[in-house]
């Protein structure tokens, strides 16, 4: 039974590194988490665990950073993150999966032009606060395949 909800898990997991309302890794190390627990320390070593365990939360970590990391080094405003925010839910609720892609960067575009900053300023921040959010959910996907790649290995 375990391994029945690992598998939803890591399936789910790669999902929500897209879909900003679940929580992504952490459903995939939970996963792992399941396999040691069901399988023991012949499939998956307490080592492994405590890695995935710092990966996960390193990435979590860097989920909020780097965006704001893009933002600010092209002086985007409280504004533009916040309208970045507010675009990339709106983009998933309305046009997935690509809306959450451009909604970001419209959001964010948006925000800036709220702020009161110029058409292209507005627009070099919008685009540099989508360039870290990108990069983050690129990150979280290569571990989250990682791990579930990983899980059905050890699975087998």
């Amino acid at each position: 039974m375990l391994i029945i909800i690992g598998v939803f898990l890591n399936i789910i997991g790669i999902i929500g590194v897209i879909v900003p309302a679940l929580p992504g890794v952490v459903l995939n190390f939970i996963a792992l988490i399941l396999l040691y627990i069901s399988r023991g320390k012949a499939e998956i070593s307490f080592r492994i665990l405590i890695v995935f365990g710092i990966l996960t939360f390193s990435v979590v970590l860097l989920d909020y950073i780097l965006p704001l990391l893009g933002a600010r080094k092209y002086g985007a405003s409280r504004m533009g993150i916040w309208g970045a925010a507010i675009g990339m839910l709106v983009g998933i609720i309305f046009f997935p999966p690509f809306g959450i892609i451009f909604g970001l960067l419209i959001g964010a575009f948006l925000g800036e032009l709220i702020a009161g900053k110029e058409q292209s300023q507005a627009l070099r921040a919008g685009f540099a606060t989508f360039l870290g959010s990108l990069t983050s959910v690129v990150v979280k996907l290569l571990l989250a395949i990682v791990m579930t790649v990983y899980f059905f290995v050890h699975l087998i």
